[in-house]
């Protein structure tokens, strides 16, 4: 043959041009320095004839090989020759990159090429031009030699560029080569054992993947979707955040990894996560006591952080709802940013270990203060740390300074207050219990919640953890609580009342107290909330078959408390017909729309087909929260749900183009059935008052959000 010459050109990569080219030199073939002498050229290339793959290459494939080395060391040997190739690639130096060295290679010597261009360390070069050479026009015949050749070498140099690709941290474009592959592989039916290792190497690099994917900046959005996906995978092949079902991923392996991969991820893709594997999956894994624990932690630093107490609220009912035990330390912080000073209190007394209560004694002689610093710790080192767009000091005067804070934990007391009147005839709530498991046991903090996590059934969510403000919907000064009553499967404690704002240190009193002045003169003018219903303690109760973390039956959408001081006035127009496409909708109108969508979710919920379908009065987010609250339904099984919700009173507050809310006043109760009509939940009749937004899309208006009002 020819003797394999420099290109004076770059070098196309195309296997359908005559012949192989190479992207390498003489030096890098034989695997000698340029400064080789002679005599160490001819020892080398005996050395490589002695050593040939031993992967099983035919003998023609060895021979091409060999005829190569000889060939570069003939080049490499013979001074007049190679002093005027040293001057060529001399030459392409000077031309400032733009043109590459390189081999041609006739077809005949091309499996032999491609096994050089392997142990010269270009593994991905050579797997891309065997992969190539597979494709037609110049796919081998089946069954032949070189057909078995270019196989095995694609093989084995994928796993050869996949590992060194690793050793370069790019985790995810190997898992991308071992997948091409594979796909090789099974499309050509050969190496079928080099296929399954090459799957092996695919699934112990799952863990490295999501850890490439998800320290990307937050701006790339589809590879952090891709690398949360692969991290429920994971967990799933797992078995669950508690599973051990992956020999390739020991326990203690995984805890150390999944604590390296949480500051990667954000305080919402952890709610989302942890709330997931809290309810499990039905087929294939339990629900989760670490997940129901560490949902909590996330909801608490993002409603501290935001100054979003609700988000608190959500935390606490579920830690509380977990029955967990060794959790009223926490309780008891969680209880103290919610106000809820007394039984913060009572929660730290009753589960403090001695030796965390001689540390609180050391911080000062007022139990509220040794409250206090213990909160201040615990926001600090288990619960503001390990997010990736969290950055917040545990700052409680700066959190009890907020506007928000202050007129949530007062509108707490006012329900309290309330509450504690019935003026309705409604029972107040039964005052907290604690039961002997949350009292006795030790408390459990976030690093040892991983490394020996309760063996609990799944818990119950008593309320949407993260019901976000509808970006239509106004935005009010004061800060509400979540607002949908509910009647779980899992016993509820309802909370004590708060002490009111005199058991706050001073701090707490004194930037409160304005704000306080203007809130009690704005509540009289509006009138006295009062305390939403909550399921009685049951004690002893144990959750229903098929409780999960998907949370409690709920009302319709928007369900504030209630007020016994409201008006109902009638309609002052008919209502027009639906769908609702007057420009300018009155009062009776958009009545009539919001009549007809709380009528269509509650036959929808009652296993019966709406009069209107839901997509004809509701905005897609509200549809798809009816769908979640039905799946959440079965999965709790709960075959039924009768809902009763008749608006009261309903009086437009804001009109725009566009966007229109209105205050409304909704009596309302629900009974939970399951398939043998036995009653399993319910929620007592109950006055609720909500701002409801309406949207219009294109001509049509439609329900689009809710939020409680005082």
């Amino acid at each position: 043959m020819p003797l394999p010459t420099l290109p004076a050109k770059p070098v196309p990569r195309d296997c359908e041009s005559p012949g192989l080219e190479l992207p390498i030199d003489h030096f890098q073939l034989l695997g000698v320095r340029p400064a080789t002498d002679a005599q160490t050229v001819l020892h080398t290339l005996q050395q490589r004839l002695d050593r040939p793959p031993e992967q099983g290459f035919t003998a023609a494939a060895l021979e091409a090989r060999a005829v190569l080395l000889r060939d570069s060391a003939d080049l490499l040997s013979d001074p007049v020759r190679r002093q005027a190739y040293e001057a060529e690639l001399m030459a392409l130096d000077t031309e400032g990159g733009a043109l590459t060295p390189g081999l041609d290679v006739p077809h005949s010597r091309e499996i032999g090429a491609l096994l050089l261009l392997l142990e010269a360390g270009q593994a991905i070069e050579a797997f891309d031009a065997a992969r190539r050479c597979l494709q037609p026009p110049q796919a081998p015949a089946l069954g032949s030699h070189r057909e078995a050749d270019l196989t095995l070498l694609a093989g084995e140099a994928c796993r050869l560029g996949a590992r060194e690709l690793q050793g370069r941290r790019l985790f995810e474009r190997a898992a991308q080569l071992l997948q091409e592959g594979i796909t090789l592989m099974r499309r050509t039916g050969r190496q079928p054992e080099q296929q399954r290792q090459m799957e092996r190497d695919l699934a112990d690099l799952l863990p490295f993947r999501v850890l490439d994917l998800l320290r990307r900046d937050l701006s790339a959005t589809e590879e952090r979707a891709e690398g949360l996906k692969l991290l429920e995978m994971l967990v799933e092949r797992r078995g669950g955040l508690e599973g051990d079902g992956d020999p390739a991923l020991p326990r203690k392996d995984f805890q150390d990894f999944f604590k390296q991969i949480r500051q990667y991820l954000t305080v919402q893709e952890q709610v989302d996560l942890f709330s997931r594997w809290a309810s499990g999956n039905a087929t294939t894994t339990a629900g989760s006591a670490t997940a129901e624990f560490l949902a909590s932690l996330a909801l608490t630093a993002s409603g501290f952080a935001q100054r979003k107490p609700e988000r608190i609220a959500a935390a606490q009912l579920r830690l509380e709802a977990s029955g967990q035990p060794g959790l009223q330390p926490f309780l008891a912080c969680q209880h103290l940013l919610l106000g809820r000073v007394a039984t913060a209190e009572a929660c730290f007394i009753q589960g403090a270990e001695p030796a965390l209560r001689a540390w609180a004694a050391e911080q000062g002689s007022e139990p509220l203060a040794q409250l206090c610093a213990y909160c201040c710790d615990w926001l600090r080192r288990d619960v503001l740390a390990g997010y990736r767009d969290i950055e917040a000091d545990p700052d409680l005067e700066a959190y009890f300074a907020d506007r928000d804070v202050q007129a949530y934990v007062e509108q707490l007391d006012r329900r309290q207050a309330r509450a504690l009147q019935s003026p309705s005839g409604v029972e107040a709530p039964a005052p907290l219990t604690t039961s002997p498991a949350l009292s006795k046991a030790p408390p459990v903090s976030t690093a040892s919640a991983l490394a020996a996590p309760a063996p609990l059934p799944p818990a119950s969510v008593a309320e949407d953890p993260m019901r976000w403000p509808d970006p239509l919907e106004p935005t009010a000064g004061a800060a509400t609580a979540p607002a949908r009553p509910s009647t779980s499967l899992r016993p509820r404690r309802a909370p004590l009342g708060t002490a009111g704002w005199k058991a706050l240190p001073s701090w707490g009193r004194l930037t409160a107290a304005a704000v306080l002045v203007g809130t009690f003169v704005a509540a009289g003018l509006a009138g006295m909330m009062a305390l939403r219903p909550l399921s009685p303690v049951t004690p002893g109760k144990q959750p229903a078959p098929g409780g999960g973390a998907a949370g409690p039956f709920t009302a319709p959408a928007g369900t504030p408390a209630k007020n016994p001081t409201a008006v109902n006035p009638p309609p002052a127009r008919p209502a027009a017909a639906l769908p609702l496409t007057s420009a300018e909708p009155n009062a009776a109108q958009l009545r009539a729309l919001l009549e007809a969508w709380l009528q269509s979710k509650a036959a929808a919920l009652d296993g019966k087909n709406p009069a209107t379908p839901p997509a004809d009065l509701a905005q897609e987010k509200l549809v798809r929260d009816l769908q979640d609250e039905q799946r959440r339904n079965r999965a709790r099984g709960v075959s039924r749900e009768q809902v009763t919700a008749e608006i009261q009173d309903f009086r437009i507050n804001t009109l725009a183009p566009k966007r229109i809310v209105a205050a409304v006043e909704i009596r309302y109760s629900d009974t939970a059935l399951d398939a043998q009509g036995k009653v399993i939940g319910r929620t007592p009749t109950t006055k609720l008052r909500n701002f409801y937004v309406f949207g219009r899309e294109g001509e049509v208006w439609k329900v689009a959000g809710f939020r409680p009002r005082p």
